[in-house]
């Protein structure tokens, strides 16, 4: 058992500075990807709870779902995550107190614990994305474990940790584990290689395992999500259409409208998209490089201060010409920054992991290589550099909670005043809603109203569960064929469509031959400045 003031130090400060965070500036969802997933989960937008997510949430798929089915009113999602959030911080806390005891007084520890979290942890939770989980718990575990050697405990907590990560998502759990490699073997050296080939085998027998016993429908679903994340996402793909066909099936990408496997698959990708890596570094790549470093300096910089400092402390202390493989290091990170800027644009979710355990390596290096006796003053420093940033960081975090809020606010008004006017038990169709979860609160389930909708925009249109649904709902998997079907049975089907959303559907509609059809709009529910869109309600099919 802990004593007294470690337990509170490592175990209840973080549940306390957690609480803190989301009582004062509230929880928000980064994107609306973790909604997307909800509403598969509890069969809202599925014909029934879906269990399994395929590529993600191997195991958690079918324990939401249950879950979910039998307690419908609690936010299991976003629970069990921030659950593992907790776990996580408890873990990297841990780490941090365990080496300023003895360096610093107890008062400076709390300190330190404190500012870290306010400055360099709090967005975790502030601004969640279920991406952030795997990148912690497993980083956070593979420094728990390689910092204990010696404890069997530490080292199962550890696996555990990366394991769980990896069922979550592969390659954010993957990435952890690569950014928290070198404060692990900065911790202890070749007694880190227990914890981190333990975590490499891990993944190496899941992705064996799931190769061996993924269903066509996983391979068919893994086949088009790579393309379409490197066409929509990073911008790596340039398009060079060739057909007709291949013009709408690249118009459907572009809105996420992934549905209809007879103009969007593999062959498409593969005929009307080309990787040209000079077209992408003359025309993408400083693009995105620009978007990157403004983001960096804007959002990271209290992270870059303590960076700089921790760097020019080495410099001085050892000389730029020892210890090389720490600057090695060193262009590593900077490599990973620059390719994970330029690749993906650096997103929160991804970007604030890298800095947290770039610094957190660093930190750890300067503290092993720095005697008990000695190390009050770069502590100083870094408490200094903590308390500085502070200030111009919790502006920064206050203003984006309050865009965060106006934004969840008109999403909310939004949403009830397109969905008001429906029956509960309506089927609504549409490309709207899913753009209108994104800053809603991981801690309250969609909105229940109505009880089934089918999105027509996203990456979870891709999912299996779809086709089956629209094959239940109308005899057929075919997407044009089982659309036109639901058309007609207005009232009880109600298509909520953007101008762009409508465009790209009546031409799926009128490929391959099909009898002419196009739906036009009936009336407009939302139309204004203050939008991007203007929003129609579908109600009929007209014939031509």
């Amino acid at each position: 058992m802990l004593p007294w003031p470690k337990l509170f130090r490592r175990v209840l400060l973080p549940a306390l500075l957690l609480l803190l965070a989301c009582w004062g500036l509230g929880c928000y969802f980064e994107t609306n990807d973790d909604p997307a997933i909800i509403l598969l989960l509890r069969g809202t937008a599925a014909a029934a709870p879906v269990t399994d997510l395929h590529l993600y949430f191997h195991g958690f798929g079918a324990l939401f779902a249950g879950l979910y089915q039998l307690f419908p009113a609690v936010p299991w999602f976003g629970l069990m995550l921030y659950a593992l959030l907790y776990v996580a911080t408890v873990l990297v806390f841990s780490v941090l107190d365990q080496l300023l005891t003895g360096r610093v007084s107890p008062a400076k520890q709390v300190a330190l614990l404190v500012l870290f979290f306010f400055v360099a942890w709090l967005e975790h939770g502030f601004w969640f994305n279920y991406v952030r989980v795997p990148l912690l718990l497993a980083g956070a575990g593979v420094l728990f474990a390689a910092q204990r050697p010696q404890h069997w405990g530490a080292f199962y907590l550890g696996v555990v940790a990366f394991g769980l990560s990896w069922l979550i998502r592969p390659a954010p759990a993957l990435m952890g584990l690569l950014i928290a490699a070198p404060g692990a073997w900065w911790l202890s050296g070749r007694r880190a290689l227990p914890i981190l080939l333990s975590a490499v085998l891990w993944a190496g027998i899941g992705a064996a395992v799931l190769s061996l016993t993924s269903s066509s429908q996983t391979k068919t679903l893994a086949a088009l999500d790579v393309p379409k994340a490197h066409l929509n996402d990073y911008q790596i793909l340039r398009p060079v259409p060739r057909t007709p066909s291949d013009s709408l099936g690249l118009q459907a990408v572009a809105n996420w409208m992934m549905a209809d496997s007879t103009i969007i698959n593999e062959a498409m990708f593969r005929r009307a998209t080309q990787y040209q890596p000079l077209w992408f570094l003359r025309t993408i790549a400083p693009l995105k490089l620009q978007v990157m470093l403004r983001l960096v300096v804007r959002d990271y910089f209290p992270l870059l201060l303590l960076q700089a400092l921790l760097l020019i402390w080495i410099a001085k202390t050892q000389g730029l010409r020892q210890r090389q493989w720490f600057w090695l290091t060193q262009a590593g990170y900077v490599g990973l920054l620059l390719v994970l800027g330029i690749i993906m644009k650096l997103p929160p979710r991804v970007g604030l992991p890298l800095f947290d355990f770039w610094v957190l390596s660093n930190l750890l290096y300067v503290l092993r290589e720095t005697r008990l006796s000695s190390a009050t003053r770069p502590l100083t420093l870094v408490l200094t550099a903590l308390a500085v940033a502070a200030g111009p960081y919790a502006y920064k975090t206050w203003h984006r909670r309050t865009v965060l809020q106006a934004e969840r606010r008109h999403n909310q008004q939004l949403r009830a005043q397109l969905t008001a006017a429906l029956p509960a038990n309506t089927l609504l169709i549409t490309d709207v809603l899913p753009a209108t979860y994104k800053a809603a609160s991981p801690f309250r389930n969609p909105d229940p109203h109505p009880a089934k909708m089918m999105m027509l925009s996203g990456w979870t249109t891709a999912n299996p569960s779809q086709a089956v649904w629209r094959q239940q709902l109308t005899g057929t998997r075919a997407y044009a064929e089982s659309i036109r079907s639901l058309a007609k049975l207005n009232p009880r089907v109600q298509l909520l469509l953007t101008p762009s959303g409508a465009r790209i559907l009546n031409k799926q509609l009128n490929a391959n031959g099909s009898a002419a059809a196009k739906l036009l709009p009936e009336s407009t529910v939302r139309a204004g400045a203050a939008d991007t869109l203007r929003y129609y309600l579908l109600h009929e099919q007209s014939m031509k």
